[in-house]
């Protein structure tokens, strides 16, 4: 698929540590398109990833899909159903268990900034980050998958770094 039949309003999911935010990142840049990271919506800035009031999440997150032109990563359970709405195409990052966790060490203690990253925030390894990659991510996975061959939009599904890489190729996204 063309990065162009995805639309102006992309969605990106996928399991913790897939490289969503990067992605998103390099496909606003091709595209022009506003990068909204979830993460950041989600969380206060300035503390070690703490969450904002749920009330808080949901304005900043339905002010962002109310634009125009942007490419959003992250999962949010509670914002997809809107988000989907205002969507004009997926991507679905589903890389393995084993991967994410591989990721999220490297990123954990090699990376000093990284795409996404909380304002004043520092990633470190955390048991429950762990545990949300090892325990939890399997099981939205198969959610995620469900979701994706349900909703009829442009889409595209990535299924393991060199997918993901051959996608940073073929749509020409310099990193």
């Amino acid at each position: 698929m063309n990065l162009w039949d995805l639309g102006d309003r992309i969605c990106i999911l996928g399991p913790s540590n897939s490289g969503k935010s990067t992605l998103a990142d390099a496909i606003a840049r091709k595209r022009g398109l506003e990068p909204v990271h979830l993460d950041l919506l989600y969380h206060l800035p300035n503390t070690d990833w703490e969450p904002r009031p749920r009330d808080e999440f949901i304005a900043l997150h339905d002010a962002a899909i109310a634009g125009e032109r942007w490419v959003m990563d992250g999962n949010y359970s509670i914002g997809m159903p809107q988000r989907f709405r205002r969507a004009t195409g997926l991507i679905l990052l589903d890389i393995s268990t084993p991967a994410s966790l591989l990721r999220y060490f490297r990123r954990t203690l090699f990376e000093k900034e990284r795409r996404g990253g909380l304002q004043g925030g520092r990633d470190s390894v955390k048991w429950d980050m762990i545990h949300h990659i090892a325990v939890t991510t399997p099981k939205n996975r198969e959610r995620y998958r469900a979701m994706f061959e349900e909703l009829a939009l442009p889409k595209v599904q990535l299924s393991s770094l060199r997918a993901i890489k051959q996608c940073f190729a073929d749509w020409d996204l310099a990193r």
